[in-house]
């Protein structure tokens, strides 16, 4: 349209103006979340899975008509598990203002954004990530509702000493997530006498795991903890039973289950995965059944497993703090509203936030892979 023309009417512009004030209006009816994640590249199911399994929650929620009449919306962004494209991400999303961020996927990634956010007094909730360092010291805007790699690596360590498995090596990520679940694995070990028999290292985004293999394999260890992403963790197993190689695998959950079961196949086998989530699996227990009929019915193709358990999971506990935010929720209100959650119980799954406590569960259970791509607990 030329408004420079005389039929340019009074009416059209009032015509205008009123749908730009309800466009207004309908935007600032909505929560927005920022998250960036891996969609692309060789951890790009961990970021698909968590985002799907939380879009089916909220898209519930809005469904109903959203929290006190504001709808959810997440804007998500791609990082391919990079922290430089991280930190890009999480400043062109606090620049446009998001609510909070939420979901991250990832050690490197969440610690170059939490800093970001804490700096911007913007909440950082639910990272998929279990590293200490982004949970001491205590920060008001991080929100944890997994259990952390010191956790998770505590009972891989106890079961294996506990079946008579002492000599242990580690294959992990070069970065500070595969730090961090090897510090837990030492941690561990030096608590019952222990070290590692050997330690050998992949680089993150890629496969390139022959020299790790000839290291580990020729130290003769009973077990392998592996702390690193389902592409190079599958690499690894495949490439160290070619070489002869008989012993266990024990992953962390961020290995990413049901992506490793996929890589692995038959020779998937056996192997064992901590999990921080509950079962998706245990009809028994009521979040799981509560995750298949909401899947069920939104007739949208998201595969129920432990990684996008995790992002309705997340997606549940945001909506419940926000809830508690009030009529016109802030970040500080939001903040309020998930610490005077408590303790509750989500269909059976535990979690409690308070004022000093911001990590929701210490759940871990194991895992076993069948060779047949399903998950046995």
């Amino acid at each position: 349209m030329n408004l420079n023309r005389r039929t340019f009417s009074i009416s059209t512009g009032a015509t205008l103006l009123a749908g730009f004030n309800t466009a207004r209006a309908q935007s600032e009816s909505k929560i927005i979340l920022g998250q960036s994640a891996a969609f692309t590249g060789p951890a790009a199911q961990l970021g698909i899975q968590f985002y799907e399994g939380a879009k089916v929650y909220f898209d519930q929620v809005n469904a109903q008509g959203g929290v006190a009449g504001h709808l959810i919306e997440v804007r998500k962004l791609d990082d391919g598990y990079e922290p430089e494209r991280c930190a890009e991400n999480t400043r062109k999303l606090i620049a446009d203002d998001v609510f909070a961020l939420f979901g991250y996927i990832g050690t490197p990634t969440s610690l170059v954004a939490l800093p970001q956010a804490i700096n911007s007094k913007v909440p950082f909730i639910a990272p998929f990530t279990g590293a200490m360092a982004l949970r001491e010291p205590f920060s008001k805007y991080a929100f944890h509702v997994r259990a952390s790699y010191n956790d998770e690596t505590a009972l891989i360590v106890k079961q294996l000493t506990t079946l008579g498995l002492k000599k242990i090596g580690v294959f992990y990520q070069n970065d500070a997530y595969g730090k961090a679940g090897l510090n837990g694995v030492n941690l561990a070990l030096d608590s019952r006498g222990l070290k590692p028999v050997a330690t050998a290292t992949v680089e993150r985004n890629t496969v390139d795991v022959a020299q790790a293999v000839k290291t580990l394999v020729a130290a003769g260890p009973d077990a392998v903890v592996q702390i690193g992403a389902y592409k190079a963790c599958a690499a690894f197993i495949r490439e160290a039973r070619k070489a002869g190689y008989g012993g266990t695998y024990y992953n962390v959950s961020f290995v990413g289950t049901q992506a490793l079961a996929d890589e692995l196949g038959k020779e998937g086998a056996g192997v064992v995965v901590s999990q921080v989530m509950p079962s998706p699996y245990k009809a028994a227990r009521p979040i799981a059944r509560e995750f298949a009929d909401v899947v069920k019915a939104a007739g949208k193709n998201v595969q129920p497993n432990f990684s996008s358990m995790e992002g309705y999971l997340a997606a549940k506990l945001f909506v419940e703090g926000l809830r508690r935010a009030g009529a016109k929720p802030s970040r500080e209100s939001l903040i309020t509203g998930l610490e005077n959650l408590g303790s509750q119980s989500m269909g059976g799954f535990a979690v409690s936030f308070s004022p000093t406590d911001h990590v929701a569960s210490n759940f871990v259970e194991l895992s076993m892979l069948t060779g047949d791509g399903r998950v046995r607990t």
